[in-house]
């Protein structure tokens, strides 16, 4: 009988664990989308380098999606920026902000890009953000250490 007992009782209790632990599993449900995201910081260039630069941004936390993307449109003609980069990031529901990074790969040397950005959800929605058009450089020359 104590046998029984103490099966039923391990039972029980590996039952318990086993509820308790995917209900914290779960995760919590998107933020709803903010009504007016705006870019608080930025953008500007993070890194440089002859063939690639890294494009950085913070703006008020979008909501919406959990998984995000920041997004740079770009180019050499700043009416045709036909060009698109585009970084995953998920967002955190608990901070105001979110920080965007960019990587722009297989860029000329010596050449002058324009650029805008941007972000949107992983379903594709685009979020109420954009940049007005800005420029950037690369070097024409290997920069040292």
């Amino acid at each position: 009988m104590n046998r029984r007992l103490l099966r039923l009782a391990v039972a029980a209790t590996a039952a318990s664990l086993l509820l308790s632990w995917s209900t914290a599993a779960q995760e919590a449900p998107p933020a709803k989308p903010a009504p007016g995201v705006k870019i608080t910081e930025g953008p500007e260039l993070e890194s440089t380098r002859q063939n690639l630069v890294i494009i950085r941004w913070t703006s008020d936390n979008p909501g919406g999606d959990d998984e995000h993307f920041g997004v740079v449109r770009y180019g050499t003609d700043p009416n045709n920026l036909s060009e698109t980069a585009k970084s995953h990031i998920r967002l955190n529901a608990g901070h105001s902000y979110t920080v965007f990074r960019v990587r722009l790969d297989a860029l000329k040397p010596g050449t002058t890009y324009y650029y805008t950005v941007g972000a949107m959800g992983a379903n594709g929605k685009v979020d109420n953000m954009k940049s007005p058009v800005k420029q950037f450089s690369t070097p024409s020359e290997p920069q040292q250490p």
